[in-house]
């Protein structure tokens, strides 16, 4: 018998087709590690006396401390809680006078909120008054015992001179807080911008930074022997504070105002 033809068929395969394909990658750029704040600097408000008030307050509030300097020397306890009211005093005018409340808009002139009724306007004021009082009041109930705390565990008496570190404590809270408290309110997101000096400055800013540092570096003094009366605890701090809250305001407001700290 015949044997019958057989048929092969072979298969051509596309040298492109089996071709492993390429897998296209995505590579997304790495975080950022230092986010960008979108804070705004606080804004004086719109109004004469707001922008008068606002450089003559550091002036006022530096000379009233250097009036009872001799008293806080000789016997600082008393002269240091003295020095207390006329502080809180001008850090409380000196909130209504020149700085948004929290929460408020520092954009609103004083004419257009002349237009609304008077009673808006009267409860405005009252509203600016109450905001301020109730930031002196968390800053002797939060901020006194904070700093005190901190105090002393930077080398502070603890068992010696505590009506001391108190008081100085004290006038650290005022002058670096009721204008903060203030102005930034209890929102926490905010606190934590500004407890890592992501907010741009600003002469509130400036003025709370330059209180800190301030009462920082007067403690350099104390331990060097010069034998001077004004060396002992704590006038050097409460005096670098004050020279600090002076000095902080005008960079934070005029040279430094709206810049950021940039950490890599």
């Amino acid at each position: 018998m015949s044997q019958q033809p057989q048929t092969v068929f072979t298969r051509i395969e596309d040298p492109a087709a089996t071709a492993p394909k390429a897998t296209s990658v995505v590579v997304s750029p790495p975080p950022s590690l230092s986010p960008v704040s979108s804070s705004k600097p606080i804004e004086t408000l719109n109004t004469d006396i707001a922008r008068i008030y606002t450089h003559i307050h550091p002036f006022l509030v530096v000379s009233i401390f250097a009036l009872q300097f001799n008293g806080v020397v000789a016997d600082p306890v008393p002269s240091l809680f003295n020095a207390l009211i006329p502080l809180s005093a001008l850090q409380v005018i000196y909130a209504i006078l020149c700085l948004p409340a929290a929460g408020s808009s520092s954009s609103k002139s004083s004419g257009a909120r002349r237009k609304g009724a008077g009673g808006k306007a009267e409860a405005g004021v009252g509203s600016k008054i109450s905001t301020a009082v109730l930031s002196l009041i968390l800053s002797t109930i939060a901020g006194v015992p904070l700093l005190t705390m901190i105090l002393i565990l930077f080398g502070a008496p603890l068992t010696t001179h505590l009506g001391h570190t108190v008081l100085c404590a004290a006038h650290i809270a005022y002058l670096a807080a009721v204008p903060t408290i203030y102005a930034f309110g209890v929102d926490g997101a905010k606190w934590r911008e500004l407890v890592s000096l992501m907010v741009p400055a600003d002469e509130v800013f400036g003025a709370a930074v330059g209180t800190l540092f301030g009462a920082w570096a007067g403690a350099i003094p104390i331990p060097l022997d010069w034998d001077r009366e004004w060396q002992k605890w704590p006038v050097t701090i409460v005096c670098g504070a004050y020279a600090g809250y002076a000095a902080g305001k005008l960079l934070g407001g005029v040279l430094l105002r709206g810049k950021t700290f940039a950490f890599d």
